[in-house]
């Protein structure tokens, strides 16, 4: 509130060094400041907003020189150049999109006409599409559902909620001030999705319940022809220079081929497949899983099931988050609606705390040993009483080498009700009333939830994906993806991958950030093309090979790289294909500008 008062209202003094957070203490509430502290602050950013109200205007403007000296005082650090610039993006001022392309197809090849052909109309399709539209590139947008909003579309399940808070978990060029929660639930972020999309036009441009079956480049004509089936089954041949994947990683539902699985007579689906005609009041419910996807829906099973059983085969490592299904305090969401620049330094705080702020973790030696000692003791706290519970969800492994699960509580609450089982032997057969496991127990159930994960490390698929000399992405991939920044891949001319190979995030910030720098890398390396003369791009293999070579040893290095515990992060083969083990801000800087020397120009 100090940074954003100070940038409205011009004065240095709201600035004052005894009130700057503790870099070293950024992820306590109010960056460490004690009580005494917090009262100055408040008294400070009451004199200013008395100011405002007493009808001075806030400044529209201010210069770089302040807002750097805010932004110092605001995250409790000297800021580097670099630093700064990736900062001064990220706080998403009101009016200001400063990672639009500074240029356009017409600007550089006058007459040109490009086109782009996007499949997926998700959150990653539709910023791709957003900015190739602002650079004066022929969009269509090939959605295989109904609407727009991918996996906050798919995913319906009760209790379906975002991890990241809504002020980071937004889009840079269409940050909000009115989100009611800090972790909105799904039918709030599918709205917002559906609302950008429609404001920024990239609806109009989106072909719904089109499928593509494969695509091929044309190295004579430059292009990709992508074939493509409609809900009424009808096929047919699209042409476009440029071919976009944005399709992501976890888009294809996982259920284990269990023994007899077919035999089940009641209703069973994934939980990405959400069958809201099935009412589970009163009924016998299993649950197939026990990490993220059953971690929010389990507790809302709980209030409604006569009996629940919970079958989890690896236990979870638990971030507490208290407020996670509260409500932004009505007077903390009217000053962020009404206070001049106010949601764009907590977009910056929110950034700054969470970019890097667990990344010590994720590395084995004391910062690991000490995220174990503190997520143990909230796991002692939840289950006190229930020690045979707390010796089952207790993990063995370290903490970060899987997904880290936020949670208020609702998880232990649900466990340790008398109407609900926690099963952790192993799953041996299914047939018509139920689950056969481990132990000899036959567990009944009228209905049976998979949350049992997707197929993560098949990037693309079903899709074929054909490049020069017909070279199959499949089958150079298998099981195995590869890509250089995740994005682009060699022999696969102007074929761009989005949420790719290595691209997710583990500890480190929001995925929208990632999507951003990503699109901003695929901008570039179109604008390289073009002012190459040239009709493609793809990457060097050499290149390809060094920077996996380079980001696998890096992997090695985390948590996730050396447990044995299973996850999507790797594949069968053990390779971790998913993560980035990096910093946001190296993943920045390379993808803030293509560099011609890494790539084929033709």
């Amino acid at each position: 509130m100090l940074a954003a008062l100070a940038q409205a209202t011009g004065d240095r003094s709201l600035l004052r060094a005894d009130l700057a957070p503790d870099p070293a203490r950024k992820l306590e509430p109010h960056g460490g400041l004690n009580n005494h502290q917090q009262d100055e602050a408040v008294a400070l950013a009451e004199k200013a907003i008395a100011y405002l109200e007493a009808g001075n205007a806030p400044l529209a403007e201010v210069d770089e020189a302040f807002l750097r000296e805010i932004m110092e005082f605001s995250l409790g650090t000297d800021i580097e150049d670099q630093t700064f610039r990736m900062l001064r993006e990220e706080l998403a001022l009101p009016g200001e999109d400063m990672r639009a392309p500074a240029w356009s197809v017409e600007s550089i090849t006058p007459g040109r006409i490009l086109r782009a052909l996007i499949i997926g109309a998700g959150m990653w399709g539709i910023a791709s599409a957003h900015r190739l539209l602002q650079a004066g590139i022929e969009v269509e947008l090939l959605e295989r559902g109904a609407g727009v909003g991918g996996t906050w579309r798919e995913n319906r399940y009760p209790g379906c909620r975002v991890d990241v808070p809504n002020h980071l978990y937004s889009y840079s060029f269409a940050a909000r001030a009115d989100w009611r929660q800090q972790f909105s639930a799904q039918p709030v972020l599918l709205k917002y999705f559906e609302d950008v999309a429609r404001d920024l036009e990239v609806t109009e441009r989106v072909s719904f319940g089109v499928e593509v079956i494969d695509a091929t480049w044309d190295e004579a004509q430059s292009c990709w022809h992508v074939r493509t089936r409609d809900s009424s089954g009808v096929e047919r041949i699209r042409d476009a220079e440029i071919l976009v994947s944005a399709v992501g990683q976890l888009h294809r539902p996982m259920i284990p081929d269990f023994k007899g699985i077919e035999r089940f007579a009641g209703p069973n689906f994934h939980t990405a497949e959400w069958d809201e005609s099935v009412n589970l009041a009163g009924k016998k419910v299993l649950v197939v899983g026990a990490a993220a996807s059953a971690v929010q829906c389990v507790p809302e099973i709980a209030k409604i099931a006569s009996s629940l059983s919970v079958f989890q085969r690896t236990p979870n490592w638990f971030l507490p988050a208290p407020n996670y299904l509260d409500d932004i305090p009505t007077d903390a969401r009217n000053a962020f609606m009404e206070l001049p620049y106010l949601r764009a330094w907590y977009r910056l705080w929110l950034f700054w705390r969470l970019s890097d702020g667990l990344m010590a973790g994720t590395v084995p030696g004391p910062g690991n040993d000490l995220f174990r000692a503190m997520f143990t003791g909230y796991l002692m706290g939840e289950y006190a009483g229930h020690s045979d519970l707390y010796d089952a969800v207790l993990p063995q492994y370290p903490p970060f080498a899987k997904r880290v699960v936020l949670d208020d509580g609702s998880w232990a609450r649900a466990l340790t009700s008398e109407h609900v089982e926690l099963v952790t032997a192993s799953i041996e057969s299914v047939d018509e009333t139920g689950i056969f496991t481990s132990d000899g127990r036959h567990h009944e159930a009228d209905v049976i939830i998979w949350a049992t994960g997707f197929e993560a490390s098949q990037f693309l698929a079903p899709m074929q994906i054909y490049g020069r000399d017909g070279a199959d992405l499949r089958a150079r991939w298998g099981d195995d993806a590869r890509a250089y920044l995740g994005v682009t891949v060699p022999d696969f001319p102007n074929l761009f991958c989005l949420y790719g190979p290595n691209t997710n995030l583990v500890a480190n910030g929001s995925i929208i950030f990632f999507s951003e720098c990503e699109v901003n890398h695929v901008l570039d390396a179109v604008r390289v093309m073009l002012e190459a003369g040239a009709s493609s791009i793809d990457c060097k293999p050499e290149v390809c090979a060094a920077y996996n070579d380079r980001i696998d040893a890096e992997n090695d290095a985390r948590v996730w790289g050396q447990a044995s515990v299973s996850s999507w992060y790797r594949n069968k083969e053990g390779r971790v294909t998913q993560n980035w083990p990096g910093s946001l801000q190296e993943f920045w800087s390379l993808t803030r500008q293509a560099d011609p020397a890494d790539y084929r120009l033709r």
